[in-house]
């Protein structure tokens, strides 16, 4: 179950009751007559299934709420209630199957954007692949591969490329470019050191690497795991099993191929550089390929379901088919009343 709090202008508060009521999936009402204050208005909370919260969520910003008011999202861990029981039962699918886009688009947002926290992670991360290549220490790599922030910045780009959003896709290419360009940099800079210190040797790069070597020899088996691992990193997100997304980061081999790029590049090693560049490259593409058609799949699938007919009412007995899965029942009029707008004057979100 989800918990939202809306702030509503009072002249819309008719409108989102009416919304919430004809949703199917809602309970645990509650309105609050001029509780809020900054924005000024009504506070009206309510619970919904998951599976329901996403198409209520587009009903609220059809009526403008996110502009001229607020809707907060909480995931409810715990709620002992029958109704909400009722509720559940009523929604159609799984909430496990239900992707919430704009949560996701929030999500993503946040961490593909190219911050200090992003590029200390990237580089640190870096840097002890560098360790465990150079060591030729697998526990190491998969140390390194567990730090690496850089699955935020590719499921931004798929679900920029799904929604269509180019200023996401933008602050994800960014992201991705900037970071892994500035931690190879650093680790060429950090071997160059670690040689002068004796820390690291050539001989320790081209001597023969059982547990690493496969970092700058890809092949197929490596673009088929990273496919694989973009889906199971699209479903951890979508469905909120984010534990799945620690099996994922240390599934790829982005990390320890930018790694190993760097080493080798600091020894002029030219083979074993362009060897990790693709085998970079090659994980890049399969993570972004695999998620956007997860996404791009679970969109269709889910639309199918949401205009499905509803089965029969039982304790009506009737045979006609209920409202569409989270949307109210009946086309949506195009009348100001209807929508729950101020049925005269402007609109305060346009004037605004």
């Amino acid at each position: 179950m989800l918990h939202l709090r809306l702030i509503v202008p009072a002249d819309r508060t008719e409108g989102v009751v009416r919304t919430i009521e004809e949703t199917v999936g809602t309970t645990h009402l509650v309105v609050l007559p001029g509780a809020a204050r900054d924005p000024a208005g009504d506070v009206v909370m309510c619970d919904v299934a998951r599976e329901a919260g996403d198409a209520l969520l587009g009903d609220l910003c059809e009526l403008g709420l996110d502009e001229a008011g607020s809707i907060a999202v909480e995931s409810i861990d715990l709620s002992l209630s029958k109704r909400a029981d009722k509720a559940e039962e009523e929604a159609p699918g799984e909430g496990a199957d239900a992707v919430l886009w704009e949560h996701l688009a929030d999500a993503t947002h946040e961490e593909s954007t190219l911050s200090v926290t992003y590029l200390a992670f990237l580089v640190i991360a870096t840097m002890i692949a560098a360790c465990g290549v150079v060591l030729d220490n697998a526990i190491l790599i998969v140390g390194a591969m567990a730090v690496g922030p850089e699955f935020g910045p590719l499921a931004g780009l798929c679900t920029a490329l799904v929604r269509r959003a180019p200023r996401l896709a933008a602050r994800s290419a960014i992201a991705l470019l900037v970071g892994f360009a500035a931690a190879m940099a650093l680790t060429t800079g950090f071997s160059i050191v670690m040689d002068a210190v004796g820390l690291f040797d050539r001989d320790m790069l081209e001597r023969a690497r059982p547990n690493t070597d496969f970092i700058w020899k890809p092949d197929m088996f490596s673009f088929v795991v990273a496919v694989l691992a973009g889906i199971a990193g699209t479903l951890s997100l979508t469905s909120a099993k984010s534990g799945a997304l620690v099996g994922v980061a240390i599934s790829v081999t982005t990390v320890p191929a930018a790694a190993n790029a760097a080493v080798a590049l600091g020894y002029g090693e030219i083979d074993q550089m362009w060897g990790s560049t693709e085998q970079l490259l090659l994980n890049l593409v399969g993570i972004v390929v695999a998620g956007t058609l997860t996404l791009v799949a679970q969109k269709v699938l889910w639309g199918r379901r949401a205009v499905s007919p509803a089965p029969p009412l039982p304790e009506t007995g009737g045979s006609a088919p209920g409202p569409p899965p989270g949307r109210r029942p009946g086309p949506r009029s195009s009348s100001a009343g209807e929508a729950g707008r101020p049925p005269q004057g402007p609109d305060p979100a346009d004037v605004g």
